[in-house]
C-alpha cells in the first residue's frame, strides 16, 4: 500500500522533548529499570476533594451533553469574577472562551491572530511549543536570548531592539516555564513603556504558573496595565495550580473580538470541551483555595531543596527561580567532557547520558531555545529529588 503524503505543516514541526524524554524514561521504566522522572511539567499531587466530588455530582446531574463552543457562562462567570477580584483586570465571561488546557487556548490565539509571515516575539528559554505553535500558524518565531546572568528576563532595551515592522505580537510567560523566573511589577512597567510605543502589537501573556510563586510581592498580570488596554489576550487554566493536568481545562482571556474569533476557530475544530471537567474546574474557581496554598508551600520548599542540592554539584551554574517548579542550571563546564568512548559535545548529549548513566529523566535546555542548560522539574517527593540529585552528582564526576 502507497504511504501518504504527510504535510508540509506538520513536517516542519519538532516533536516535543518534554513528552518525548517522559516517554523514554517510561520505556526504561518498563523494563524493570529504577528511573527518576524530573522531565515532565506536572503537579504530583492530587486533584483536591472537592473539585472531584462537583465532577462526580455533574455525572449524577447529567451534565453529558455537548457544552457551548467557549465554554458554560457559568464556568466563564467564575473566570472572569476571578480574574477581577485576583488580578484586578475586567475580562467580561463573554470574553472568556474555555478550551481542552492552556496549551489549546494559545494555539487558538495564535491562529486566530497570525498571518503567514507574521512575527511573534518570544524571549527564551521559552517553553517548547510556543515557537512550534507560531511555525503552525506560518508565523516567523523570532527568539530573543535571556541567560542566567539577567536571571531569564528580556529587557526593555532587548525588546525594542527586536520588535520590527513585521511583528504581530509578543509572548511572554511569568512564571517561566522553563526557568521560574517572575517579571516584577516594576520590570513590568518597563516592558510596557516600550510595547505601548507599538499598538499594532497584540501581547500574550502565559500567566499558568501565577499561583506558584515563592516572592512576597503580588503577582502582576499585563492585562492590569492602562497603556495596554484592549490589545492583552490572557492565558491561564487549571492543570498547575489546582493539579489538574489530566482534566484538560484552560482559558484564554482577551479583547471581544478576538474572543469571537477564537470561538468562530474553536467552533470548527474541537466544538466545546468536556462538560465534567468544566465544572470540576468551575469548583476549582469558586470553592475554598487552601489546597493551591498547601501545594505552594511544598513547592517552595522543594526549590529550596534543590536549590541547595544543585549548588553542592561542581560545575553547575544555578540560580534561584521565584516561581513554577523548574530548574535550569547553566551545565557548559561539562561539555567536551567524556565517559568512555562517549563525547558529551551538547545539552542533549548530557541530558541523554544522565538518563542512562543516572537513570535521571531530564530535558536538554535546546528544546528551549537555550542549549548549554538543562531543565529538572522538582514536582517530586523531597526522597525522590534527593536521590536524583546523589544520581546525578555521582554520574556528572565520572566525566573526564
Amino acid at each position: 500500500m502507497q504511504q501518504q503524503t504527510i504535510s508540509g505543516r506538520v513536517q516542519a514541526l519538532a516533536a516535543s522533548q518534554t513528552l518525548a524524554m517522559s516517554q523514554k524514561s517510561s520505556e526504561l521504566r518498563s523494563r524493570g529499570i529504577d528511573v527518576i522522572n524530573l522531565s515532565v511539567g506536572e503537579p504530583d499531587f492530587h486533584t483536591p476533594a472537592h473539585i472531584k466530588e462537583a465532577a462526580v455530582r455533574a455525572i449524577d446531574d447529567n451534565f453529558t451533553f455537548y457544552t457551548p463552543v467557549p465554554g458554560y457562562m457559568s464556568l466563564r462567570k467564575a473566570v472572569s469574577d476571578k480574574l477581577r477580584t485576583e488580578n484586578g483586570v475586567d475580562f467580561a465571561p463573554e470574553q472568556i472562551v474555555v478550551g481542552s488546557g492552556a496549551k489549546h487556548a494559545l494555539t487558538n490565539v495564535i491562529l486566530a491572530t497570525v498571518n503567514p509571515g507574521d512575527e511573534v516575539l518570544i524571549p527564551v528559554p521559552a517553553w517548547v511549543s510556543y515557537m512550534e505553535i507560531v511555525k503552525l500558524a506560518e508565523g516567523v518565531p523570532v527568539t530573543v536570548f535571556t541567560g542566567i546572568e539577567q536571571n531569564f528576563k528580556i529587557t526593555p532595551g532587548q525588546l525594542r531592539e527586536a520588535l520590527t515592522e513585521r511583528t504581530r505580537a509578543v509572548l511572554l510567560c511569568s512564571p517561566s516555564n522553563p526557568t521560574g523566573s517572575i517579571y516584577s511589577r516594576e520590570e513590568l512597567a518597563a516592558l510596557v513603556e516600550v510595547l505601548a510605543e507599538r499598538p499594532d502589537v497584540l501581547v500574550i501573556s502565559d500567566e499558568i504558573y501565577e499561583h506558584i510563586k515563592y516572592t512576597a510581592e503580588p503577582y502582576t498580570s499585563m492585562a492590569s496595565f492602562p497603556e495596554l488596554e484592549g490589545r492583552v489576550a490572557i492565558i491561564n487554566g487549571v492543570s498547575k495550580a489546582y493539579a489538574m493536568t489530566g482534566w484538560r481545562i484552560g482559558y484564554c482571556a482577551l479583547p471581544l473580538h478576538l474572543a469571537k474569533a477564537v470561538t468562530k476557530l474553536q467552533g470548527q475544530m474541537t466544538s466545546g470541551v468536556s462538560s465534567i471537567a468544566q465544572k470540576a474546574a468551575e469548583a476549582a474557581y469558586n470553592g475554598p483555595q487552601e489546597c493551591v496554598e498547601e501545594m505552594r508551600r511544598a513547592f517552595e520548599r522543594r526549590r529550596d531543596l534543590v536549590v541547595e542540592l544543585a549548588s553542592q554539584i561542581p560545575g553547575l551554574k544555578v540560580n534561584k527561580p521565584d516561581g513554577a517548579f523548574y530548574l535550569f542550571p547553566e551545565v557548559s563546564a561539562y561539555l567536551g567532557k567524556r565517559f568512555g568512548d562517549k563525547v558529551i559535545a551538547t545539552d542533549s548529549d548530557l541530558a541523554m547520558y544522565l538518563l542512562e548513566e543516572a537513570h535521571v529523566a531530564l530535558v536538554a535546555g535546546s528544546a528551549f531555545c537555550a542549549p548549554g542548560y538543562i531543565r529538572l522539574s522538582y514536582a517530586a517527593s523531597d526522597d525522590q529529588l534527593r536521590e536524583a540529585f546523589r544520581r546525578i552528582a555521582a554520574a556528572l564526576a565520572k566525566l573526564v
